[in-house]
């Protein structure tokens, strides 16, 4: 057995310590367990479309909204697949007999904000026709003003 011994020469220093303080790594962990979690979510965004901006209020969701959306180029997307213009209204009278509830499915037309008006009007028009008039315009919110 031995005694540590106070000696002139390193009055007041300590020992080093030799142990490794893990609370920093796990504080770096968790907050980037936080980030992911959160941004996890908004990274389902199926097709990219140059969305114009708008000042509404989100829309409160009760069930799974259909995906249609229209690229620069002009293609249409219904959720994540690509159709032609025309299969287009027998794909919307196949979702239309989807109805919960007396309701049909709500629709979120996402568009890209440099394509011809008459283009998104027409495919408006094919979700009318098929009795689907829940349809929601997508925007990107630039915040309260």
């Amino acid at each position: 057995m031995s005694i540590n011994l106070p000696s002139q020469r390193g009055r007041g220093r300590r020992a080093p310590m030799a142990d490794i303080n893990v609370t920093p790594m796990v504080d770096v962990m968790l907050v980037l367990l936080i980030i992911f979690m959160v941004t996890a979510p908004l990274l389902t965004a199926g097709v990219p479309v140059n969305l114009p901006d708008s000042r509404a209020k989100p829309l409160d969701q009760d069930q799974k909204p259909v995906q249609v959306s229209l690229d620069e180029t002009g293609k249409i997307f219904v959720d994540q697949d690509e159709v032609t213009e025309a299969i287009l209204p027998d794909l919307f009278a196949q979702i239309a007999r989807k109805a919960q509830n007396g309701q049909p499915p709500q629709i979120f037309l996402r568009a890209d904000k440099k394509l011809d008006y008459g283009r998104v009007m027409r495919v408006m028009g094919d979700l009318n026709a098929a009795g689907l008039n829940r349809v929601a315009l997508v925007t990107v919110g630039d915040g309260p003003k």
